[in-house]
């Protein structure tokens, strides 16, 4: 049980101070009644709506975002648009982050949550978690490229794990890593001479980016797809 003001305020991203004054303004309801009182405890199957957005009661919150070009992987920034800024009111709390990061003008699935572990799971390099990407080269793709992915290529941080790459195009290919280091793939790639034109993630684990989910936008990640994230199974 929490009190209704503290879920409001970590929900909707409002202070405490606020989250009272919403409340006591007939802003908030509780399983379909108008609740002024902040101190009222809220258990799991309360269903809260703060104006005509829904506040979950969960623990976490686990968003799949199809991440568009021109925004970075941060949680604020007072220069530049953040992924955070794309999730919509009902769906954001306090404390979210993108688990990992895509540059500004890499696109394709990005994680986003207020779960620690989770991220530090799926992130971690010895969970061997594989990501795959959609890779379109300045030049084409060639069997030196596969072999020397297949084989580990020696970066300036050392030599990368074994990463698999599939060709789908004179200049495209799919390339899938189980590591996460700094513009891995670009600097991969680069080994070869070759320039990442667009870089696009599929998917993480056993989880694909949604077919009908378009640049910018996001939904909560079910009880399933979830899991499948932490899989090591990646086509």
């Amino acid at each position: 049980m929490e009190r209704l003001d503290k879920i409001i305020s970590n929900r909707a991203g409002i202070s405490r101070k606020d989250a009272k004054l919403a409340i006591s303004s007939g802003k908030v309801s509780v399983n379909g009644k108008i609740i002024r009182n902040s101190d009222l405890k809220i258990g799991e199957n309360d269903e809260i709506f703060f104006g005509s957005n829904k506040i979950s009661e969960k623990a976490h919150l686990y968003i799949v975002l199809n991440k568009p070009k021109g925004y970075i992987s941060a949680t604020e920034d007072t220069q530049q648009k953040t992924v955070l800024e794309l999730v919509p009111p009902e769906l954001f709390r306090n404390g979210m982050f993108p688990a990992g990061r895509l540059d500004k003008n890499t696109t394709g699935l990005m994680i986003i949550t207020d779960d620690g572990d989770f991220a530090h799971r799926i992130l971690s390099p010895r969970k061997h978690v594989p990501k795959k990407y959609a890779v379109t080269l300045d030049i084409p793709v060639t069997d030196e490229m596969r072999e020397g992915f297949e084989k580990g290529i020696m970066l300036s941080d050392g030599i990368c794990k074994t990463a698999k790459l599939i060709k789908t195009g004179d200049f495209t290919c799919d390339v899938t890593i189980s590591e996460g280091r700094y513009h891995q793939i670009k600097r991969m790639f680069g080994c070869f001479k070759a320039e990442v034109v667009e870089l696009h993630r599929l998917s993480m684990g056993g989880f694909s980016l949604p077919e009908d989910l378009l640049p910018g936008e996001c939904r909560e990640l079910t009880e399933e797809e979830l899991k499948s994230v932490e899989s090591r199974v990646s086509d």
